[in-house]
């Protein structure tokens, strides 16, 4: 069967992207009969669309790929980071509904409409990405329905839908309940070079569910920590309770002033314990601290986005997700020994955060890197390291750990 091409059984189904601005993109349905609203994104990674399309960080958004070929590989349990996909319509240039990978168990077509989340295939990406990318995000309506096709319609409809900003995101994503994770990494197959050992000293961290990746929690688990993943909404004086000798603050989706109860509760956890956030969860441990976010023009959704690392000044090639970023005047001002650690090169925005008297930091892209490099895994073993100092004692803090100490 060829790229594109409707699934067996029927003529293709019709399909269109309206935005905000008037703007109306053509093509032919795939998974879910749906009409669905979101910010129209684009995300340049060239592999992983599974770990993409399951990513709770996307919900409310429209992704739309860069590069040309999605379906190839089908769908896994294993590859996926959440239960099941949170973002609101995916957009493609060339839909494989006949995937050719051992590994496969489901078309991604079939996993979609599962899912009930509406595709659309065949129009010109780049045509989109590229205006995007110059009027910057906005609001779409995604129609996969047949009889809900009309331009004008649509695009009213998208003029009235609401936009990221002050939405909290978190609360549609997180846990409802608290529960332990076990899992590490996955084995591969034999023959593969043998990975380190774990840590043996079980050191307890509690997991804050933004909106989690699980590969990020199988990296907690390779570093030999005992995760507990609790709700977002999970006050201080339980978070303790649990007697956690760290507290991690995962990645997540939307505005992080608009996640609500949050920041108190961050405050009162940097007190006395170890911290490490990442994306969300380095903009709300921000926002703790005095600063503010704000948003970006299209944000950042890729895997070759380029971090450096003032402290050596090495740049990663890094995986990042992300339409909003920590203020860096806003956190010089606000009175805290904050140090800016990372900066992302295409545009000078803080890409990571370190305290200069307490154990905390922070990073904006994402160390698993899953889909993408993973120059930056070092992260995590930075988080061991600061969590065991703090664990024996030690008056550690962030911009050590940050510096490599």
């Amino acid at each position: 069967m060829t790229p594109g091409s409707p699934r067996p059984g029927g003529p293709p189904r019709p399909a269109a992207l309206a935005l905000a601005d008037g703007t109306v993109y053509r093509g032919t349905a795939f998974g879910a009969r749906a009409v669905r609203e979101g910010e129209v994104v684009f995300n340049t990674s060239m592999t992983g669309y599974q770990e993409i399309v399951t990513d709770p960080s996307y919900a409310g958004q429209i992704v739309c790929m860069t590069y040309t070929q999605i379906g190839n590989v089908g769908t896994n349990p294993e590859d996926a980071e959440s239960e099941r996909p949170f973002l609101s319509g995916f957009v493609v240039k060339e839909l494989f509904t006949q995937p050719s990978s051992w590994r496969s168990d489901v078309p991604l077509d079939r996993y979609l409409e599962d899912a009930g989340i509406p595709g659309i295939a065949g129009l010109d990406t780049r045509a989109l990405v590229r205006h995007i990318r110059d009027a910057g995000a906005q609001v779409g309506v995604l129609s996969t329905d047949p009889e809900l096709q009309e331009s004008a319609a649509l695009v009213e409809r998208a003029r009235r839908a609401p936009g990221l900003d002050g939405r909290d995101l978190v609360a549609e994503v997180t846990c409802r309940e608290p529960y332990r994770w076990e899992r590490g990494r996955w084995q591969g197959i034999a023959g593969q070079l043998p990975r380190a050992e774990r840590p043996s000293d079980p050191l307890r961290v509690v997991a804050y569910d933004f909106g989690v990746k699980r590969s990020i929690l199988r990296r907690l688990v390779e570093q030999g920590f005992d995760v507990t993943v609790v709700p977002a909404t999970t006050s201080a004086a339980e978070a303790l309770a649990l007697e956690p000798h760290g507290i991690f603050l995962s990645n997540g989706p939307g505005d992080p002033a608009g996640v609500r109860g949050v920041q108190e509760n961050v405050r009162e956890l940097v007190r006395t314990k170890p911290v490490f956030g990442i994306c969300l969860g380095h903009q709300i441990l921000g926002l703790a601290l005095g600063g503010s976010t704000r948003k970006l023009k299209f944000g950042h959704h890729g895997g070759n986005q380029p971090g450096q690392d003032l402290a050596t000044g090495k740049v990663a090639i890094c995986a990042e997700n992300h339409g909003y970023a920590v203020d860096a005047e806003s956190l010089r001002s606000a009175g805290e020994p904050v140090d800016i650690t990372h900066v992302n090169l295409n545009d000078g925005t803080v890409e990571g955060l370190a305290h200069r008297t307490r154990p905390l930091f922070s990073v904006q892209y994402h160390p698993e890197a899953s889909p993408g490099p993973h120059d930056a895994a070092y992260f995590f073993d930075r988080f061991r390291r600061l969590v065991e100092r703090h664990a024996a004692g030690e008056a550690v803090t962030g911009v050590e750990i940050a510096k490599g100490a």
